[in-house]
This record gives structure tokens, C-alpha cells and sequence, in this order.
């Protein structure tokens, strides 16, 4: 995978690819930004520049070399990503047990989501996690002599997943690491990443591609035709993942459609009216029973739109993104409900639904407890008083 073959983002492999040319690669760097802007493929092709710096341009060796790290069989290049049980791996689950799953997801999904991940690993009612037996299992890989006798690196994808105990083990290797050895933290919540890690590391932030290099991926790759690629380059918000879900058409959109209108008319009609606090009972009680992938993913849709909703509100057009997947939502009907006066604390409650649920709250209280708060906040007035 060479830098020519990712989406955008000049001036950040302009950035890396200087480093390796001048001889000052950071030991340890942060690269933060959603997934779909192009962390991992970004990582594995500096990886590749890295690995391969030594061999002559153009020679078989070089090649050999580069080759090896497309397909991810690299014998100096590790990963760590997030993993739990499953069917074939019934404890202690590291990644090392799952690279031949890993290879395809890349292959694959190369601007992919950990939920897609999780999914393809049949685990997506489970929390993926990085533990401590991830370190350990790290640490006595890079003990040994690098294979081609150069540099070795380590990517650590969704980097916020480690545990604590892991991270300290981490920390360890950021403050004393080993000679030629190159650890790239990937992560879409970088404060999530423990302090004394990132205080160590140098950081990239990685901005939004632009809707004109997803737009040109989407007719280069996909076949879109200039005007729908044009469209979905816009909705997509900077994100190429985002785009290719537009594009396929998964279905996820339209179910979380149809929960978010569910959930805001029934919490319209709870105001005085007991019959309808049943309904968003049930209503949370329905969302308990999804994956917390789905779960989080879902309130992720919900923040989105709210946003949406408040763009329109304020008529900031050229902003908006949102298009019914089924047609049953007029945004237009809605935007007049949020506002100034209450769209932090709507954001901040269903923020807070998302941390409880990555630390494996009771869903069904969480969700019961985030609509509680919306009847409130969705009947608040837009004046101030």
C-alpha cells in the first residue's frame, strides 16, 4: 500500500514522508481522526516506507519488501487491535490469534469501522478490547532481532481500547524503547489515550478528506456516476467509510431511522401523559436487546441528526446532510424543536448514554434514564427567558 493509492490528506503524507527521508522518525506518534479519513491505510504506508527505506528503488528486494507489507506478512510489522472471545478463541484472546481475519478486514474495509470489525469477527454484541495479554504478547515479539535487520513497527489500531494494565505496559515501551522500533497510535478518541502516553508521543491530526477526493475515490472505485458521487462525497462529511455505507446502502440507516422517530414522538407525547412513559419504557427496553456496538453506533446517528436538526432550525442549508432513508422523517417538521436552548444538554445526555454503555452499564437504565431527560429537554422553549 503506497501513499499514491490513499484518499487526500497531501499535506500529512507529505509530513511522514519526509521524516523517513531525513532520517528523523519519531519513536513514538499519535495519529488521531475518524477512521474514514485514512489512519490505518496512512500507517501502513509509512510502515512500508519505513520497512523499506534500505532496499534500492525499484530493486526485487524493495519490491519483495513492499509487497510483503501490502499483504500484511511483514515479519517486522505488528498490529494490535481490539479483540474479545469468540466461537474459535475461547480465552485469552489476543490479536495475533485472529491476523488471518485481520488481513481480510484490511483488504476489505481499509477505512473500516471497529464496529465492522467486531461484526466480521461475529462479536458484535461484545466490547472490543485491548488487555494486558495484548502487551505482554507485544513486548516479547519486539524482544527479538528485527528479520530483515532494520527498523520493526508496531500499529496499534483503535488505540483508546486499551485497558489500563495494558496501557502502563505500553507506556513502558513509549519511554524506553527499543532500538529502530516505531510505534504509530491509531486513535478516533484521543483523549481517551492515557496522559502520560500522549505527553510522549508526537500527535497528527488528521482533518476531514475533502468531498472532492471522495467524490473522484467514489467514481475511480466504485463506478459512481460524477453527480451521485458528488451527493454522497457531501453527506459523507469528510468521511470515505461514511461514504461507502451511503453508496451500498447497508440498511443501518434506515433502522436507525426508524428508532430515532420512534423514540422522539413517543418522548413528545410523554409530557403528562403516563401512557407514553410506557412507550419509551419499551422503546429502551427493545434497544437493551442490540449489540452495544449497535447500541453506540446508534447514538452516534442520534447526535448527527439532532445536529441536523438544528442546522435547519437556524436555515444553515448549505450545511445540511440529512436525507430520510425512508422517507418518513421531514426534518423540516422537527428542526423547530431544537435549539440553542436545549441541543448541549439533548448532546451531552446521549454522550453520556455512549461512555455508560462502553463501560457496560445496565443499557436497558441507561436508555431509560437518556429518554426521561429528552422529554424534558424536547418540550423546552426556544426563547429566552
Amino acid at each position: 500500500m503506497d501513499f499514491n493509492e490513499i484518499i487526500g490528506q497531501k499535506h500529512i503524507k507529505s509530513h511522514l514522508t519526509t521524516t523517513v527521508k531525513n532520517g528523523r522518525i519519531p519513536h513514538a506518534q499519535l495519529f488521531a481522526g475518524a477512521s474514514g479519513s485514512g489512519l490505518l491505510p496512512i500507517a501502513i504506508a509509512y510502515a512500508s516506507l519505513i520497512l523499506c527505506q534500505s532496499h534500492e528503488e525499484g530493486s526485487p528486494a524493495e519490491i519483495r519488501c513492499k509487497e510483503n507489507v501490502s499483504q500484511l506478512a511483514h515479519p517486522d510489522l505488528h498490529f494490535v487491535f481490539p479483540v474479545n472471545t469468540n466461537d474459535a478463541v475461547k480465552k485469552h484472546p489476543v490479536s495475533s490469534l485472529f491476523l488471518d481475519e485481520w488481513r481480510l478486514f484490511v483488504q476489505n474495509e481499509p477505512y473500516g469501522s471497529l464496529f465492522q470489525w467486531l461484526r466480521q469477527l461475529g462479536i458484535e454484541n461484545k466490547q472490543g478490547n485491548i488487555n494486558v495479554d495484548e502487551a505482554a504478547d507485544l513486548l516479547k515479539s519486539l524482544s527479538l532481532k528485527a528479520y530483515e535487520g532494520g527498523y520493526k513497527v508496531v500499529i496499534v489500531w483503535m488505540a483508546d481500547r486499551m485497558n489500563t494494565a495494558c496501557a502502563n505496559k505500553i507506556l513502558k515501551l513509549v519511554e524506553e524503547p527499543p532500538e529502530k522500533t516505531v510505534l504509530l497510535l491509531l486513535t478516533e478518541q484521543e483523549e481517551q489515550i492515557l496522559t502520560t502516553i500522549r505527553s510522549r508521543c508526537q500527535t497528527l491530526h488528521f482533518p476531514k478528506l475533502a468531498e472532492a477526493d471522495i467524490a473522484a475515490k467514489l467514481a475511480s472505485d466504485k463506478g459512481a456516476v460524477p453527480a451521485k458521487a458528488n451527493s454522497i462525497a457531501q453527506r459523507a462529511a469528510g468521511d470515505y467509510q461514511r461514504a461507502l455505507m451511503i453508496l451500498e446502502d447497508d440498511g443501518d440507516m434506515s433502522h436507525f431511522e426508524t428508532w430515532f422517530v420512534t423514540w422522539v414522538r413517543a418522548a413528545f407525547k410523554a409530557k403528562g401523559n403516563k401512557k407514553a412513559i410506557h412507550e419509551l419504557l419499551a422503546w429502551s427496553e427493545n434497544l437493551a436487546k442490540e449489540g452495544r456496538e449497535t447500541q453506540k453506533k446508534f447514538l452516534q446517528y442520534c447526535i448527527d441528526l439532532f445536529r441536523q436538526a438544528l442546522l435547519k432550525n437556524y436555515k444553515a442549508e448549505p450545511l445540511l446532510l440529512f436525507e430520510s432513508a425512508n422517507g418518513d422523517f421531514a426534518i423540516e417538521k422537527f428542526a423547530p424543536f431544537v435549539h440553542q436552548n436545549n441541543i448541549f444538554e439533548i448532546t451531552e445526555a446521549i454522550e453520556d448514554a455512549i461512555y455508560h454503555i462502553e463501560r457496560n452499564g445496565n443499557a436497558k437504565l441507561i436508555f431509560s434514564d437518556m429518554s426521561i431527560q429528552l422529554t424534558r429537554y424536547i418540550h423546552r422553549s426556544s426563547q429566552n427567558k
